[in-house]
């Protein structure tokens, strides 16, 4: 393995944060975007949101596959910023699963009723009542200190529920947490907690990008296929977490030149160490993932 051509993985969770994020459902990190940074992403938001026809300024707008229209997006694929959370959770088998940005102005029907991500007849949590199978990374690039700001509201701990009388309701219950956050904070947030978005009775347009994750054998929720073309233009572990296949089973079985896609942050190996017999090949191998480890962490 020539090893100059995979990086190891960024940073993720901290024993502490993953702790929260199991608890909660969520953790908030603050101070995680530059000034500079969040001028960067508006600045990419307002490029972007010229382009769809129906759209008027003043008006709410959501967009989705943002990483396609805008190379300042493309870069958040893999951006070790959030992706290792990411990683920590879905290991070799990483997919970006969407990639979004929302314009919430002052005024009109901007908010959002309670719901789950993902999906809702079966919710991810019948089959993975423990784990995610999808995350949520959110950036968020202005300063909310008060509610009716087009808050995101969540019910910490609700993940582990698979029903709630207030579902597609836009009512406030007992527990529910309306985030207030400064902007340049950073969530990481579990597919199956319970959220809805305030209405904006304030003086500022909310804006906000996310970047969901899963297992690559989930179905991505803003496209098919990407652009081949635009594949090209990407770094390697960019083009993986795509996942961008002509044949379907490569979903859950990828190709043998997809492995490593990252090396182990604390070891820099591409493999769990004596776990087979030399002549398994790696892509055949399968890797423990970081959370896997922190529950061991936990367990003791």
């Amino acid at each position: 393995m020539d090893e100059k051509k995979y990086r190891l993985a960024p940073k993720g969770f901290t024993l502490k944060q993953w702790k929260t994020f199991n608890e909660d459902g969520i953790i908030f990190i603050e101070n995680t975007l530059s000034d500079g940074d969040i001028q960067m992403y508006r600045a990419a938001i307002d490029r972007v949101s010229q382009a769809p026809p129906k759209y008027e300024p003043g008006k709410y707008l959501g967009v989705d596959n943002i990483v396609e229209k805008d190379l300042g997006f493309s870069a958040l694929i893999d951006h070790p910023r959030h992706v290792g959370f990411a990683y920590d959770i879905f290991g070799e088998l990483l997919k970006l699963h969407q990639s979004q940005f929302f314009l919430r102005p002052p005024g009109g029907r901007n908010y959002n009723i309670w719901h789950p991500d993902g999906a809702r007849a079966l919710p991810y949590n019948v089959f993975s009542p423990e784990l995610p199978l999808q995350i949520k990374i959110g950036y968020w690039l202005n300063d909310l200190p008060d509610e009716k700001m087009g808050n995101l509201v969540v019910v910490p701990g609700s993940h582990r529920k698979q029903y709630m009388d207030s579902y597609d309701t836009h009512e406030s219950i007992l527990g529910e947490k309306v985030v207030c956050v400064p902007k340049g904070t950073m969530t990481v947030m579990h597919s199956s907690i319970w959220h809805r978005v305030e209405p904006n009775e304030s003086d500022i347009i909310r804006y906000n990008i996310f970047m969901a994750y899963c297992p690559a054998w989930v179905t991505p929720a803003d496209r098919l296929q990407s652009d081949p073309e635009w594949l090209k233009t990407l770094n390697r572990e960019q083009r993986i977490i795509m996942r961008s296949y002509s044949h379907a089973y490569h979903n859950a079985k990828p190709p043998a030149s997809e492995f490593p896609l990252f090396l182990d942050r604390e070891t820099a190996s591409d493999c769990d160490e004596n776990a087979y017999r030399k002549h398994v090949k790696l892509h055949r191998r399968k890797r423990r993932t970081m959370a896997e480890k922190l529950n061991e962490q936990i367990a003791v």
